[in-house]
């Protein structure tokens, strides 16, 4: 394990710990105003039968950010007794903290019930090269039970080119691909919706729609009010304040072809600081040091890069929606 993943180590709160241990999402208490941490890194040992797919499962954690977390272990075969960091403290999204937020580069759902004082994060399979998934400002506006599955032809011929011809209509049921329901956006072709397929939870995978492991989905329909603001960011690097320190949380871009060279990502922690306007007082105090190592090793784990000023009360600063879609 990691010498800097040691210090973040601690228990889940409360809701955490239920939720992993019943194969529900993650719910935390939403921090004080003004913070945005929530969680905490766990370390366990792996059994001889684990692989990342079964833990991400068992703790509402999806593939990629397992992988990310944990460098040089194998995926498929961790070995019994092998320490296994689960990821699961995060920095809350920048903006409002209301709906549904998907964070694409994060592979990571959050929803904020209304009037709550908790928030639910879920992992989440996202669109795959050629296929991406949208970016802006959309809502629900129905949850269908036990959905068919209509595939666009644009899916059918690409099946066929392969040799797996798909019929016009996939009733419901365990290889559905839609899972046990599907929620509908105002983005026409875009869906969020359950899965047969536990391995796809987490990485870059299907036509544009978001992916959830199925009792998340069922979990989530129940809560969920049609109508409901989904924001849709790309943020590979959050801020979030805790307890009077800056913490940073980076994360492999998803949108970059190629890989991003050291500098553009620096540029890119920077632009993304500098979106915070009630954190520009803490840029002299910043380690950047630190913030090359965070992002270098992009490793999903928010991680300390300087203490706040004295008498810095930085608040969340809700920007301008993006566009709706």
């Amino acid at each position: 394990m990691p010498a800097r993943v040691s210090t973040l180590v601690g228990s889940l709160s409360l809701f955490g710990l239920l939720s992993a241990g019943t194969a529900q999402a993650l719910e935390l208490p939403l921090p004080p105003p003004g913070e945005d941490v929530v969680g905490e890194v766990q370390v366990i040992k792996a059994a001889y039968e684990d692989t990342f797919a079964d833990l991400g499962q068992k703790y509402d954690l999806g593939y990629t950010e397992m992988v990310a977390a944990n460098p040089g272990v194998d995926a498929w075969l961790p070995g019994a007794g092998t320490e296994i960091v689960l990821p699961t403290r995060f920095i809350l999204p920048p903006g409002p903290r209301e709906g549904i937020v998907i964070n694409i580069a994060e592979y990571r759902m959050y929803y904020y019930p209304k009037g709550g004082h908790t928030v639910f994060t879920y992992p989440l399979g996202i669109g795959r090269e050629g296929w991406g998934s949208p970016i802006g400002v959309t809502k629900v506006v129905d949850k269908i039970k036990d959905p068919s599955w209509y595939p666009p032809e644009s899916v059918r011929a690409e099946h066929a080119a392969e040799g797996d011809p798909l019929p016009k209509v996939v009733p419901p049921g365990p290889d559905n691909p839609l899972g046990p329901y599907k929620i509908r956006l105002t983005l026409p072709g875009y869906l969020i919706h359950g899965s047969d397929k536990k391995f796809g939870i987490g990485m870059q995978v299907s036509h544009g729609c978001f992916r959830m492991y199925n009792f998340n989905v069922t979990e989530l329909v129940g809560m969920l009010p049609v109508g409901t603001p989904v924001r849709i960011i790309d943020e590979p690097y959050k801020f979030g304040v805790s307890q009077g320190k800056l913490y940073l949380e980076a994360h492999q871009p998803v949108t970059v072809k190629g890989d991003p060279t050291e500098i553009d990502r620096q540029a890119a922690v920077v632009n993304a600081l500098i979106k915070r306007d009630d954190l520009l007082q803490a840029n002299s105090a910043v380690n950047w040091n630190t913030v090359r190592d965070v992002v270098q090793g992009q490793d999903g784990l928010p991680v300390e890069i300087a203490d706040l000023p004295a008498g810095m009360t930085p608040g969340a600063v809700a920007k301008a929606p993006a566009k709706t879609l």
